[in-house]
């Protein structure tokens, strides 16, 4: 009898080979839920003139996160300087730079009576810091607001800028996150500038300036990896020190990006689970339609230090 582990290889030996689109299984059926919870929160983010990666990067969560009034905010406007094969965001060149964005979003999230908040961004490689100095403003006008929400930021790379990091780390927020994405063979094919090691470097940093703050990243899965490769990926993270870990099916969202090659079914998202949980990782998110910042509050409750 097969393992899920020998499930996983099998079909990643024949990755690649698909001619067609694959059918996508039942288990990522999604659920619709437009209730009064949705509206009122989407009518909160377009009064505040506010993104959320929720919409801009279609995630599959949507309507389950909106209907229990958790959103992850997309600061520094909704057009990204980089065009990963793998997201939905509007790639280009971005014209928006607003420094009243952190007070809005703050406004929003008090509005809203959030225990945890995500922030996330567009990559902005455009501006000298890469937007650092946006993300520190939100964790502290969010504090301002509501002190007893804790601040999740979701960051890019910054180029690997040292002083940017430092400048989110001095902020300060709860815990500190940021995707690796794929494992290092197919980082280049599927990231626009971003390194593999250049991620875990900032990881490793970030433990550095503040020891008391955990890190947390996360890997989608379906674009050609291997069992092995996602294990040796969990290593690499763990000698990174990260404490939290997400692991999620790659949907494609438009034909213009990467096809899926194949699905993990639940049984092996399970195991995996399991496979992080023995490496040392505090926490591991891991399911079908898992995200980086899905159950964002319940997988920081064990980490935090406040």
């Amino acid at each position: 009898m097969k393992t899920a582990r020998s499930d996983a290889v099998d079909a990643s030996r024949t990755a690649g080979a698909v001619k067609g689109p694959l059918r996508r299984p039942d288990w990522l059926k999604v659920h619709l839920r437009t209730g009064d919870d949705f509206t009122e929160l989407k009518t909160i983010m377009r009064q505040g003139h506010l993104h959320t990666v929720c919409e801009e990067a279609r995630c599959p969560n949507i309507y389950e996160c909106w209907f229990h009034r958790t959103a992850t905010f997309m600061i520094l406007g909704n057009v990204c300087t980089r065009a990963c094969r793998f997201c939905a965001v509007t790639a280009g060149k971005p014209t928006e730079l607003d420094w009243e964005e952190p007070r809005r979003v703050a406004d929003a999230v008090a509005q809203m009576g959030l225990r945890h908040v995500v922030i996330t961004s567009v990559a902005r490689d455009d501006l000298e810091d890469g937007g650092a100095s946006v993300f520190a403003a939100c964790v502290h006008e969010v504090r301002k607001a509501r002190p007893e929400c804790a601040v999740e930021v979701l960051i890019p790379d910054f180029m690997g800028q040292r002083e940017a990091l430092q400048t989110v780390m001095d902020a300060r927020p709860d815990i500190l996150n940021h995707n690796i994405e794929t494992v290092r063979r197919l980082s280049d094919r599927v990231r626009s500038k971003a390194k593999y090691e250049r991620t875990l470097e900032l990881l490793r940093r970030a433990r550095e300036m503040q020891p008391t703050i955990p890190t947390k990243s996360s890997i989608m899965l379906g674009v050609g990896e291997t069992w092995e490769e996602i294990l040796s990926t969990m290593d690499d993270l763990r000698e990174a020190q990260v404490s939290v870990m997400t692991i999620g099916q790659y949907l494609q969202p438009t034909r213009r990006h990467l096809a899926v090659e194949r699905y993990y079914t639940p049984e092996q998202f399970a195991e995996l689970k399991q496979e992080g949980l023995q490496r040392g990782f505090d926490h591991v998110e891991s399911g079908p339609l898992v995200r980086s910042s899905y159950h964002a509050h319940e997988q920081a409750s064990g980490v935090m230090t406040r």
